[in-house]
């Protein structure tokens, strides 16, 4: 017997292609399964006059579809996990990773430049971004925006930014690569803690589902999680920290911001006590 799901999405295209990469996952691990993919404006996506730290935070793009699954107008949602809040409701667990795409932050240029024009604002969506892009490039002014990718690819071309720092994941999930300039590597600019990984969420009864688990982006999601979670951060919280699973370790890298200044550390731990390696990480910066 066919069994049918509905997957809960933000209406943008990005967050569509997230949901369709999760579905192909779950359509691979169970045959029967159909899946409809069932879209929804969220207040994050509605409030784009406003930076996300002064209205609420990432939460905002997460609670219309908690709300979905709870009315059960739909089975399961997905979300970028770096856009969920640390703190879940018990009652629409987290069942699945997927395996986790270029985590990196990335520059983008407006089409046709080869070089960022210190004339114009950078646009940059996060204080973690901002924090960190400052000690890059020291001369630029660094100015919010919001909306999704392509709408900020718009803004960018049509000259209102000089460039933007944007996840790596969500320009190569669009199929947006080559307007990658540069790659900050982890060194540079710490990524935000489970960046290019995408959770599937559920209300009850469907915990089956949580089968399409990737185990090393669960494991890196705790840790870089956990840590955040220590330092009272939100989504909106400067903080960052990023885990790599090494054979049976785990290396992680912490980053927290006291006083104004940007202080680092990092730990290598089993891969089993992940969780508890984020908060001994995050009570060294503390």
């Amino acid at each position: 017997m066919t069994r049918h799901i509905r997957i809960a999405s933000r209406e943008s295209r990005l967050a569509v292609i997230q949901s369709e990469i999760m579905a192909e996952s779950i359509k691979k691990m169970f045959p029967d399964v159909t899946a409809e993919i069932v879209t929804f404006k969220t207040t994050g996506d509605m409030i784009l006059d406003k930076s996300l730290d002064s209205i609420g935070g990432k939460g905002l793009f997460v609670k219309e579809l908690d709300m979905a699954l709870l009315r059960g107008d739909a089975d399961v949602s997905v979300h970028s996990l770096k856009d969920m809040p640390m703190e879940s409701d018990e009652r629409l667990p987290v069942i699945a990773y997927s395996k986790r795409a270029l985590p990196f932050d990335a520059l983008v240029l407006p089409k046709g430049e080869g070089s960022v024009d210190f004339s114009k604002p950078v646009g940059c969506s996060s204080r973690r971004r901002s924090i960190q892009l400052k000690l890059i490039y020291p001369e630029a002014d660094i100015k919010s925006v919001r909306g999704n990718v392509l709408t900020r690819l718009e803004k960018l071309d049509r000259g209102e930014y000089s460039a933007l720092v944007l996840a790596a994941a969500g320009l190569e999930r669009l199929g947006l690569e080559d307007r990658i300039s540069r790659l900050f590597s982890a060194e540079e600019m710490l990524p935000a803690s489970g960046q290019g990984i995408i959770a599937l969420q559920c209300r009850r009864g469907f915990e089956w589902l949580g089968a399409v688990n990737d185990i090393s982006s669960e494991i890196c999601a705790k840790a870089e999680r956990a840590f955040i979670k220590r330092l009272d951060g939100g989504c909106t919280s400067p903080a960052a920290a990023f885990c790599t699973v090494e054979g049976e370790s785990i290396f992680v890298r912490g980053m927290n911001v006291k006083d104004g200044n940007i202080v680092r550390s990092e730990i290598r731990a089993d891969k089993n006590e992940c969780e508890k390696a984020g908060i001994i990480l995050a009570e060294r910066l503390m």
